[in-house]
């Protein structure tokens, strides 16, 4: 190592620690910077929740299963790393929504669950008379009162009223973060519609007119879906970042212990008894091993604190005589007060036709929720078998898959409640003061999703490299 080397260690190789590692490289590479790179990572592979099984010809993606276009560094990514003739988008199709044992068809216009095309909201079964009525307030409420944050439920509740709340938009959100809307953070996870509200008042108008400047951009564009992945598989993406590390140092199947301030720098404490020397380092792993690395008075509480959801992905794959689905469309979201264990299903090869072989059925449903976790701690064979009963009653399903697949993941969806930004932006604040130079991000901080995650591993490399060179 030269004498004017420094040394980066990023910690943690999901996709925040890749596209931290990717674009540091590129940087390096570029502006002649003499930085070293180390990248270490606990598990025995790369790609954290990006997790793709192969299996008797189908695709089946363990963790997440795309990425929205519209956030660029999900595409541009692969891009950079080669990939742009796999990238595909889903097939458009009716979404529904499972409410007392019946699938209603999403209401056309609905973005998040609020209506911006009156007609289809009107002709719904979704809600009743009274639940409609309610929901039409919207028009002549005053804008909120402003506010640091409060909670979507909250916000929503007040907006539209708990019916279209607890038939469309929470199935819709709490999907999304399996959290419990009324206590997860409006301004951490959506907070355009708060700036919507106090620009318009009205939510349903100021969506109304978001959605027309929307479409008024996208007239030429073709008729696809919003979501990409890669037709070889998520995993892809992860194996063409790791090919493409030449001047990263990786460590898999090693934890960090802790990091401990030494002259100038720190000491990363491997569990292999070696000690790495960093001027810098940026820590994207879980929020709970991040706490545990540094000691008590680094100012990390909220992150201690700090909940997650346990969920489980369940993957069947069928022949596709066994499975009759008269409807046309890409899945559905269930209502938290329906009877199901179950929170959502995506008829996968409908959605991504790559995933399954032809004659072949593949569905992909979903577990665990916040206050109901219990389920994914159950055998494998006894959630297969909940699964199945609850599918039974909406598709008519005549025979047992010939592939089941599931997979757990304990503790990993971060939850962001009221307060989440400001608490964030508080301990990043108190920890820059005692550990310079060390950077703390990833899907606990400021967005779960794949483009999110590569967002704050730019940011932080960002940082990083004009905290040591400037």
């Amino acid at each position: 190592m030269h004498d004017n080397q420094k040394h980066l260690v990023i910690i943690g190789g999901g996709i925040t620690g890749l596209a931290a590692a990717f674009y540091l490289e590129k940087e390096v590479e570029e502006k002649g910077l003499p930085i070293q790179i180390s990248l270490i990572e606990a598990s025995p592979r790369l790609g954290g929740k990006i997790q793709t099984l192969y299996k008797d010809g189908y695709i089946i993606e363990r963790g997440p299963d795309s990425f929205l276009e519209r956030k660029v560094s999900g595409p541009q990514l692969a891009k950079d790393v080669g990939l742009s003739d796999q990238l595909v988008n889903n097939e458009t199709g009716q979404a529904y929504v499972l409410v007392n044992e019946t699938l209603h068809p999403m209401p056309k216009g609905a973005v998040m669950g609020i209506p911006t095309q009156i007609s289809p909201f009107i002709t719904t079964g979704l809600f009743s008379v009274a639940g409609k009525a309610r929901a039409a307030m919207d028009f002549v409420l005053p804008k909120s009162k402003q506010t640091e944050d409060q909670s979507l439920g909250e916000f929503f509740r007040r907006r539209v009223g708990d019916e279209v709340v607890e038939n469309l938009i929470e199935p819709l959100l709490s999907g999304i973060y399996a959290g419990d809307i009324d206590r997860l953070s409006l301004m951490s996870t959506f907070p355009q519609f708060y700036q919507t509200e106090q620009k318009h008042r009205s939510l349903i108008l100021g969506m109304k007119k978001s959605q027309q400047h929307a479409k008024a951009q996208q007239v030429t564009a073709k008729k696809q879906g919003q979501f990409q992945t890669i037709n070889q598989g998520l995993q892809a993406l992860v194996e063409a970042v790791e090919s493409k590390l030449k001047l990263t140092t990786i460590y898999k199947g090693t934890k960090v212990k802790q990091i401990e301030k030494r002259d100038g720098g720190y000491g990363v404490q491997l569990d292999s008894g070696q000690t790495l020397f960093a001027d810098s380092a940026i820590v994207t792993t879980p929020h709970q091993s991040i706490y545990s690395m540094f000691p008590k008075e680094a100012g990390l509480e909220y992150l201690h604190d700090m909940t997650s959801t346990s969920v489980a992905t369940v993957a069947l794959g069928f022949k596709e005589e066994d499975v009759h689905n008269e409807y046309d469309g890409t899945g559905f979201v269930i209502s938290r007060n329906s009877d199901f264990s179950i929170t959502a299903c995506t008829w996968t090869n409908k959605k991504w036709p790559h995933t399954a072989p032809k004659g072949k059925t593949l569905l992909r449903a979903y577990v665990g929720k916040a206050g109901d976790e219990s389920i994914v701690e159950q055998s494998d064979h006894q959630i297969v078998s909940i699964v199945l009963e609850d599918l039974k009653k909406i598709m008519d399903i005549k025979a047992d898959p010939e592939l089941t697949t599931v997979t757990r993941w304990k503790t990993s969806m971060p939850q962001y409640h009221v307060g989440h930004q400001k608490a964030i932006s508080n301990m990043r604040e108190t920890f820059k003061q005692s550990y310079p130079g060390v950077y703390i991000t990833g899907a606990a901080f400021e967005g779960v999703g794949i483009p999110d995650c590569i967002d704050q591993g730019k940011a932080a490399i960002s940082e990083a490299v004009s905290y040591l060179f400037s």
